[in-house]
């Protein structure tokens, strides 16, 4: 099926883009990658009237470290960061989400600033990204604000974004050399989305006892979160299969977990919580500061 009838637009910066979307409005969306928002226009779930394409502005493309915090440009395709020599030094978490991301075509083409700002409850980067404890970086009509990634996810393909905004940036600490990380996915093998996807980043003092957890949990519900009471639990540790599987368990708590034909609310609550427990164990394996 065919898209219904729009204007396309391309604006030459930043400034320029809003100025397109506020003029615009509702008639308007952001085409970034365009791997989620074409396949819906072309069943008609949406029509907008004006697409505004931001894919050739340079400015919102690549990666930084600027001291210890790394930049992302929201228009940074996932094989850029699949790839990236700074990003496997100071964030290896993420190459290693990209990798899993769709196929080839897709990480080519897709960037991580239009995948979180659709929100698919099934994608791979805001597990990333709430355990990279991220911000998030946008800009509007008011000029730039940050948006801490724990409130930025709201619901089912909703995010704190407003309409008339563009996120430009995602930023968040870089890895020291007492941290490991890991990110474990179960895939549809029909279209490669998670039916369960879990990051974890853990970081552990001299002795090997953690000090710092954060898990993401992708797909399990219909928004991506992280299991505050599996990483209190925690920290403190020296992490063994029984310690983690037992945490583990409070991973699905008072979640509304998804049920398909993929996988049932069951069958989701048990992988996730041994993805929890799998993820968590390598990441502490991968810990340098381990003997």
């Amino acid at each position: 099926m065919h898209p219904y009838p729009f204007s396309y637009h391309r604006p030459a910066s930043i400034d320029e883009a809003l100025t397109m979307l506020i003029d615009l409005g509702d008639d308007a969306k952001i085409l970034a990658g365009g791997h989620s928002l074409l396949p819906v226009m072309k069943l008609r779930l949406a029509q907008p009237k004006h697409l505004i394409d931001i894919t050739g502005l340079s400015d919102l493309r690549g990666v930084r470290l600027e001291g210890e915090t790394v930049h992302i440009g929201a228009l940074t395709t996932h094989r850029q960061i699949e790839t990236d020599a700074i990003l496997a030094s100071s964030a290896g978490l993420l190459p290693e989400i990209a990798h899993r991301v769709g196929d080839q075509q897709v990480r080519n083409r897709g960037a991580i600033g239009g995948t979180l700002a659709h929100a698919d409850p099934a994608a791979d980067y805001p597990a990333g990204v709430l355990a990279l404890d991220a911000e998030v970086v946008s800009r509007g009509p008011n000029g730039e604000r940050t948006i801490p990634i724990a409130s930025f996810f709201t619901g089912l393909l909703t995010t704190a974004l407003e309409p008339n905004e563009i996120l430009t940036e995602i930023r968040f600490p870089a890895f020291g050399a007492s941290t490991g990380y890991r990110y474990e996915k179960l895939a549809n093998p029909a279209s490669g989305y998670a039916i369960v996807g879990v990051a974890a980043v853990l970081t552990v003092d001299a002795d090997g006892a953690v000090t710092h957890a954060r898990i993401g949990i992708t797909g399990a519900g219909d928004v991506a979160y992280r299991p505050r009471a599996v990483e209190d639990a925690l920290v403190g540790t020296r992490p063994s299969d029984e310690s983690v599987k037992s945490a583990a368990k409070s991973a699905v708590d008072d979640i509304d977990l998804l049920s398909d034909v993929h996988a049932p609310a069951d069958y989701r609550a048990r992988v996730t919580r041994n993805m929890v427990s799998r993820a968590v164990l390598t990441a502490y394996k991968r810990t340098t500061a381990i003997s």
